[in-house]
């Protein structure tokens, strides 16, 4: 019977889809001293030790086993003995890996690696350069049931402590001139924390622009044509060189594996070329790419449930300030899907197109929309003096009240009748514009507009003027006037919570005349 089993094993295991996924583990250190370690690593300081470790090593085996991939790239792995004690942890608890590799760049803190079920028939390394700080990227194939199929798990330089853009391309200009040798039939997946957004050419920080606006991912790995993403159509014409981001496979708000401060970003990729849709050897299984979102990776506001480090002391909570992503293959064909919408088309629209719509299907581009009013990361903008207004909330960021831009809107929310844009890029600046027409009288009540220069007296949370009571909001309670105080309205954004309201952001935008 134990015969029969070895040789049905690799014929079940190869019966379905198989899931390679990405994971950033967020330093998985063991407790010997090297000399490389980051300095909160360092055993015997800040609570690191083996009972720490031991506690690492339980947490990363709890989430690689619950995500139950079959390919598995690894970043912020110290070495081969972490690596080797998280496969027997791995092998302890039921979900082994038989086979892994990683990296062996000489005194780097961290390097990357990956784990499998199928046998690695060949592994090296791509040196970006000689520092230690710039990881090796890691070239592994694996055999997939006669078919061999490489992995380029990579972690390429943070947008951390002068993480300018040019040092991310160096890293991809060393994996795209690996790719460049490689058969045109060859089967790849470059996968891994990339430190770069799918829609880095659009949303480049310009303190990090170093290149001209040139990104690694969608001008050396070519992942974008022109400032559009490459779809799936262009994948199956079968033109070499250039990627698919999977990221498109979501809706835009779900596009995220990682928070820092409230910024969400998609850091970590799984990019895959033409051939990966030809119907030959493996191909991807289309709309499966996920993020990996098991409850236990979140705390209870809603944060990612990262390793915990606090007041110089590791906490021994907490996983990582990642999430995996993953995505399916299969030995059978690739099946295109004609009718789904390519989310990543770009219209031009008036601002009143969104007033029509609950969410968007795919960005549209605002053109010539000028900035009436914006208070902290929050602005108003129209096309238009007489033309519709739109909020756009806590995406403003960067724009200045009084100059125009044509903006790239990627995402619309209605919030107790409020209609927000909730995600903006700007794709051209086109100098000042005059503001006076862009404030409405009081006969034009309607939402997302500017009010000037009103006045009225303060009631019980409404403004009574020129025989009108509207509902007034100040969003710093503290500046809430008393009962019966006479207000001058410099500036007020004419909002919507269930029904028409006044909202005041600043203490300057308005003044107590009388008590």
């Amino acid at each position: 019977m134990k015969s029969i089993w070895i040789v049905l094993f690799p014929l079940l295991l190869f019966a379905k889809p198989f899931k390679v996924a990405t994971y950033n583990v967020e330093n998985l250190f063991d407790a010997t001293y090297q000399g490389s370690e980051y300095k909160e690593y360092i055993p015997g300081r800040h609570n690191w030790n083996k009972r720490m470790v031991e506690i690492k090593l339980n947490h990363t085996a709890e989430v690689i086993c619950d995500l139950d991939a079959d390919i598995l790239g690894l970043q912020e792995v110290e070495n081969s003995t972490i690596f080797e004690a998280l496969q027997k942890r791995l092998k302890r608890v039921g979900c082994g890996y038989r086979y892994g590799a990683i990296t062996h760049k000489r005194g780097a803190p961290i390097q990357v690696a990956l784990l499998s079920r199928f046998p690695i028939a060949h592994q090296r390394e791509l040196e970006v350069n000689s520092s230690p700080l710039v990881r090796n990227i890691l070239e592994a194939e694996v055999n997939i049931k006669g078919n061999l199929l490489t992995l380029f798990v990579n972690h390429w330089k943070s947008k951390g402590r002068k993480g300018v853009e040019s040092k991310r391309i160096r890293y991809a200009k060393i994996l795209q001139r690996r790719i460049n040798v490689l058969p045109r039939y060859k089967e790849y997946i470059i996968l891994g924390d990339l430190n770069s957004d799918y829609n880095a050419h659009l949303t480049l920080n310009q303190k990090l622009n170093d290149t001209k606006g040139k990104t690694a991912l969608t001008d050396i790995l070519h992942t974008a044509i022109g400032h559009t993403l490459v779809q799936e159509n262009q994948m199956l014409e079968g033109a070499k060189g250039i990627h698919y981001d999977t990221w498109q496979e979501l809706p835009f708000e779900q596009r995220w594996s990682h928070k820092f401060y409230g910024n969400k970003s998609s850091l970590d990729h799984i990019l895959l070329p033409s051939n990966m849709f030809d119907g030959k050897g493996v191909d991807y299984v289309n709309d499966s790419f996920k993020v990996f979102k098991a409850p236990y990776l979140f705390t209870k506001r809603g944060y990612i449930n990262s390793w915990k480090y606090k007041h110089g002391k590791h906490m021994a909570k907490g996983y990582s300030d990642h999430l995996p992503v993953f995505a399916f293959f299969d030995t059978k064909p690739y099946k295109a899907d004609r009718s789904k919408e390519i989310s990543n088309r770009v219209v031009t629209q008036p601002i009143e197109y969104f007033y029509r719509l609950e969410h968007l299907t795919y960005p549209v581009q605002l053109e010539n929309t000028t900035v009436v009013f914006k208070r902290g990361n929050h602005a108003l903008v129209k096309q238009t003096p007489q033309g519709r207004g739109i909020f756009l909330f806590g995406c403003a960021k960067g724009l200045e009240e009084g100059k125009k831009y044509d903006l790239l809107v990627q995402s619309i929310h209605s919030y107790k009748g409020l209609k927000e844009v909730t995600d903006v890029v700007v794709l051209k600046a086109k100098g000042r514009v005059s503001l006076s027409a862009f404030y409405q009288p009081l006969k034009i009540m309607r939402q997302n507009e500017v009010l000037r220069d009103i006045t009225g007296m303060y009631r019980n949370r409404n403004l009574y003027m020129h025989g009108m009571k509207i509902p007034i909001h100040f969003k710093n309670k503290r500046f809430t006037p008393l009962n019966g105080s006479k207000l001058k309205i410099h500036y007020a954004h004419l909002g919507y919570y269930k029904k028409l309201q006044l909202v005041i952001y600043s203490k300057k935008d308005f003044d107590i005349l009388e008590r």
